[in-house]
C-alpha cells in the first residue's frame, strides 16, 4: 500500500527574522489553488507596497504535483530555495510561504541570504500547526433508476462519502473515497451491470 496522506497547516502564521538592519517577515498560508495564491500574494503587495522584495514558495496537490519558487530580484537560488526546502524538510504541502525583505543598507552575501529566508520562513511554520490529511480519489457513478437501492447499500455499507447527486434524467452521484481503498471499490461498483463508474479527481 502506498502512503495516502499529507501533511498541511491549518492557519495563517507568521515569521520574524533580523540580520543587519535587514528585516524578513514570513507569512505561511494554507491554499487549496493558485486563485488563492495570487491573492495572497496581491494583498501583501499592497500592505507591504515600500519592500524591496517579495520572495515566495508553494506547493499544491497531495504529491506536491504543482510548485513555484520565486526569488524577486534577490540572487539567483538565495530566497525562494531555501524557502522551499523548508516546505520540504516539513513534508508540507497545500501551502503558500511569502517572505518580504526589508534592506537595511548592509548586504548579507549569499550565504546570509539564505540563512535569513530559511529562518524567517522556519519561525512562520513553527508558528503553526500542521494537520495530516487522507488523500481521497473522486467519482462518478451513472446508473438508471432501477439500480438505486444496490447502489446506495453500497455506498452505505462501505461508508463512502458523497459530494453531490442528480437524479434528473438518469442518476448521477459524486463521491469520494479513501486512496488506499479505491480500488477494491472500484471494484464493488464494477461488477454491478449497467453501472458506469468514472474517476473524476484526487482530493
Amino acid at each position: 500500500m502506498f502512503e495516502d496522506t499529507f501533511r498541511t497547516i491549518i492557519e495563517q502564521s507568521e515569521g520574524l527574522y533580523k540580520d543587519k538592519g535587514s528585516k524578513f517577515l514570513a507569512f505561511a498560508f494554507p491554499v487549496q489553488n493558485e486563485e488563492q495564491i495570487k491573492e495572497h500574494l496581491q494583498e501583501l503587495r499592497k500592505k507591504y507596497y515600500d519592500a524591496r522584495h517579495h520572495c515566495y514558495a508553494y506547493a499544491l496537490g497531495p504529491m506536491r504535483d504543482a510548485f513555484r519558487i520565486n526569488d524577486d530580484g534577490e540572487p539567483s537560488g538565495t530566497a525562494g530555495k531555501p524557502i522551499y526546502g523548508q516546505i520540504l524538510s516539513h513534508d508540507l504541502t497545500n501551502i503558500l510561504i511569502v517572505v518580504i525583505r526589508y534592506f537595511g543598507g548592509v548586504k548579507l552575501g549569499v550565504r546570509g541570504l539564505i540563512n535569513a529566508y530559511k529562518a524567517a520562513t522556519l519561525e512562520a511554520i513553527d508558528n503553526n500547526t500542521i494537520e495530516e490529511k487522507i488523500i481521497k480519489e473522486v467519482y462518478e457513478l451513472e446508473f438508471d433508476y432501477p439500480l438505486m437501492n444496490e447502489v446506495m447499500r453500497v455506498l452505505k455499507e462501505q461508508d463512502l462519502e458523497q459530494i453531490s447527486h442528480d437524479f434528473s434524467m438518469s442518476c448521477k452521484i459524486l463521491f469520494a473515497v479513501r486512496r488506499n481503498s479505491a480500488d477494491s471499490i472500484k471494484g464493488i461498483f464494477s461488477s454491478i451491470y449497467g453501472l458506469k463508474i468514472t474517476y473524476k479527481y484526487t482530493i
